[in-house]
């Protein structure tokens, strides 16, 4: 399954805050002086622990393009994965529709990357979609001739090209990659000559290992995907299997792999559930389609039981609904959702269950990765249907 990137409209949700001017400021600065008065009666005779005035924080939310992005319709920055540090991994795809890779420091400044033999077409390029603690990218690059290829790009920028045993090799076939952890192990799938999926799992010294889930259909468009992996080596994602039904999946470092179906999820073609993201405590997360075709998000323990979710406004109606897409260290998750009028919109979902809801555009807001820090980041799109990056900080 590609990742999705959809251009969805919808109205602005955000206004500019202008300064209170005329009458109005005068009335403000008169209740602001009585307030201050009697805060500073309060200090006087209230116990010091009492004196501290706790002020709700307010999420910024900041935007940002690469130097060379692409402004027509399905160019720009999009922004994938985000490390403990604020360091950011994706790709941009330029005026003629090829994609390189980038990273963004937590200061903002960009650093672009293009894999060795990464094709200069339409369609073609460098895709980083994995990130770890150490600054390692790990992503995909389409080739001349369309096939794909894995790589990892170290810190200091020296990268490294791979392929999966028994990948294919002719277009649209080959290596995918989804997934770095703080030991520079990789996971995604490959491609096979039959156009079938196989799970793998790449070390840091290169030693690549295929696994397919019981139960994988063996026909075209069918098999397994890895898709996330965590520090402990634990690897998440999902299998299509002979009727095209989805199911998640959970396999250790050893190699013992257990099928999620979450509850409600659907058993015809294209739907079922789809395990995308586990943090170091083995708590997965990800989303299911039901039989009517709606989303749903789920959280599952790692003694597993599970837990499902929807976003408030999350549409009711086939293809809309809630997307579970990333989980930080201390269980909070980030997603988008779909509503009801087909607008894409951001959430982050706390330990306690509160989601919080927002849109960066007004058009479309893809939540993909969220960090220690609670610091989300992905794509959103804007009314003429380009791409840019984003920051969303709590």
């Amino acid at each position: 399954m590609k990742t999705i990137r959809l251009v969805l409209s919808g109205p602005s949700r955000f206004n500019g805050r202008g300064l209170v001017r005329s009458a109005g400021l005068y009335l403000y600065l008169y209740l602001y002086l009585c307030l201050f008065c009697l805060c500073l009666l309060f200090a006087v005779g209230a116990p010091a622990q009492q004196q501290a005035i706790s002020e709700s924080k307010i999420p910024t939310i900041t935007t940002f393009d690469v130097p060379g992005a692409g402004t027509s319709a399905g160019q720009g920055t999009f922004a994938e994965r985000i490390n403990a540090a604020g360091v950011i991994a994706g790709d941009y795809t330029d005026s003629s529709y090829v994609s390189h890779g980038y990273v963004r420091a937590a200061n903002g400044t960009i650093t672009t990357f293009d894999a060795p033999g990464a094709g200069t077409g339409a369609g073609q390029g460098t895709y980083a979609v994995g990130i770890n603690k150490a600054g390692d990218i790990a992503g995909t690059y389409h080739d001349v001739s369309n096939v794909r290829h894995g790589y990892v790009r170290a810190a200091n920028g020296t990268i490294t090209t791979f392929d999966a045993a028994g990948a294919g090799t002719g277009a649209d076939q080959g290596t995918r990659v989804y997934s770095i952890n703080t030991a520079g192990v990789i996971t995604g799938s490959s491609i096979d000559v039959s156009n079938v999926y196989h799970g793998y799992v790449r070390v840091a010294d290169g030693t690549i290992t295929t696994f397919d889930a019981a139960g994988a259909g063996t026909g075209a468009n069918q098999g397994t995907e890895g898709w996330s992996i965590n520090t402990a080596g634990v690897i998440v994602g999902w299998y299509v299997d002979a009727s095209n039904m989805n199911h998640g999946f959970v396999r250790t470092k050893k190699g013992a792999m257990t099928t999620i179906d979450a509850p409600g999820a659907g058993t015809g073609a294209n739907q079922g559930t789809f395990a995308y993201s586990i943090n170091a405590a083995g708590v997965i997360v990800g989303y299911y389609m039901d039989a009517s075709d709606v989303i749903h998000g789920f959280i599952r323990t790692k003694e597993g039981t599970i837990t499902t979710f929807d976003a408030p406004d999350a549409g009711t109606g086939a293809n809309e609904g809630t997307y579970a897409l990333s989980i930080d260290t201390g269980g909070a998750i980030a997603g988008s959702y779909i509503d009801a009028s087909a607008t894409l919109n951001g959430y982050v979902r706390a330990t306690n269950g509160t989601i919080t809801t927002f849109d960066v555009s007004g058009q479309g807001t893809w939540a993909y990765g969220i960090n220690a820090a609670g610091v989300i980041t992905g794509p959103s799109v804007d009314g003429s249907s380009v791409y840019h990056g984003y920051l969303w900080k709590p």
